[in-house]
């Protein structure tokens, strides 16, 4: 071979080279956007084949968070992601540990695939209970100690689990046998639209990211548009929330989900000005003193009527909303085995609480709606 073939050859070679070189980093690394807006401890990054789900705050002060890739059927997953814990969706069994993640499951149509679940009694939603009562759905002890045995025999293919810190003892065995463990963070988010847009996180688990946006989306735009609804009225009522334990008066800080809420219902919370996402623990006298001229009073614990508020504390009536009745409770509404409601989808569905409050407050600007979350004490 002459000498002028030979570099037309080893050109050609090396152009062949940078060639795959480029179209392999442009298959590995694609240019792909967080499809998470408001939630601040998810990320989902959808590739051809697979998808990232970065879970970055799956409990308070927590560290680096978890990194999951949830591969489809004949995906390829790039040898440096095979570090981290890898999922075949969509899944076809899972044990989930919250309550607020049946909703989820259920939205979306695959409550079938539950098979088990730490206290039933707590689920409150007729199809789970169904699925329960029949025996399809296990129960696997306390949230805090959850029977290992009876998870592992289930053998799910998924384990969707959340804690409190980094003490996971429960989770580390079931990991070391084998099982995979997904941490949801859902209950960190401090925003009502943050805390609904982890449905996503499922609709990734089952290859129904479409449906889970669109489901989503609906619920977004349902909060949005009663915002702007009750934006255009002037009336502002105050309002308290919670009640005693043990003489500490335990309610909402100012930036918290709750108090967001009684914000975008352009409700006057006496306590908009604190600062934190918690609790205030503050006295009878120093809730009393700011607050016994309020116009309504929400969640003030776990009271069906007002001849039990006033039995567990007298003081109760000197407020003017319990003199007025104007009193809501979220924990009258249960379930058949007595779980609330409430906290089983209230996060799921921030556009129904907040229309609550509109009907409470502003009942003629929802003439049609029927409280759903929320009932008025007697």
């Amino acid at each position: 071979m002459s000498k002028k073939g030979l570099l037309v050859l080893t050109t050609c070679f090396f152009l062949l080279l940078s060639c795959k070189k480029k179209n392999s980093e442009v298959v590995a690394s694609p240019k792909v956007e967080n499809s998470i807006q408001h939630a601040k401890g998810l990320e989902i990054y959808q590739y051809e084949g697979y998808s990232i789900v970065k879970v970055t705050n799956p409990w308070p002060k927590s560290e680096g968070g978890f990194t999951y890739i949830l591969k489809k059927k004949n995906g390829v997953v790039p040898d440096s992601l095979k570090q981290f814990t890898t999922i075949s969706v969509p899944v076809k069994s899972i044990i989930v540990t919250s309550t607020t993640h049946v909703p989820s499951l259920e939205m979306l149509g695959v409550e079938n695939t539950l098979v088990g679940f730490p206290n039933t009694d707590f689920v409150s939603s007729e199809k789970t209970r169904a699925l329960i009562d029949s025996g399809k759905v296990k129960n696997l002890g306390q949230n805090e100690s959850i029977n290992t045995e009876v998870a592992i025999d289930l053998a799910p293919e998924v384990l969707v689990g959340f804690s409190i810190d980094s003490n996971n003892k429960t989770f580390n065995n079931l990991e070391k046998a084998g099982m995979k463990i997904l941490y949801n963070g859902d209950w960190t988010e401090q925003t009502p639209l943050g805390k609904a847009e982890w449905i996503k996180f499922f609709g990734a688990l089952y290859d129904r990211n479409e449906e889970a946006e669109t489901l989503f989306q609906n619920i977004e735009k349902e909060y949005q548009n009663a915002v702007k609804l009750v934006e255009k009225t002037s009336k502002k009522p105050t309002a308290l929330s919670g009640g005693m334990f043990e003489d500490i008066w335990n309610l909402p800080q100012g930036d918290s989900w709750v108090a967001l809420f009684l914000k975008d219902a352009n409700i006057d919370y006496l306590w908009k000005e604190t600062k934190g996402t918690g609790s205030l623990a503050l006295s009878f006298e120093q809730v009393f003193e700011k607050a016994q001229n309020a116009d309504y009073w929400f969640a003030p614990g776990m009271f069906s009527t007002l001849k039990e508020m006033k039995e567990a504390n007298p003081h109760y009536e000197q407020f003017n909303a319990f003199k007025t009745g104007s009193i809501y409770s979220v924990t009258v509404k249960k379930g058949a085995k007595g779980g609330i409601v409430y906290y089983e989808q209230a996060a799921n569905r921030p556009d129904l609480v907040l229309k609550d409050l509109i009907k409470i407050t502003n009942p003629e600007l929802l003439p049609d709606y029927q409280l759903y979350f929320f009932q008025k004490l007697n």
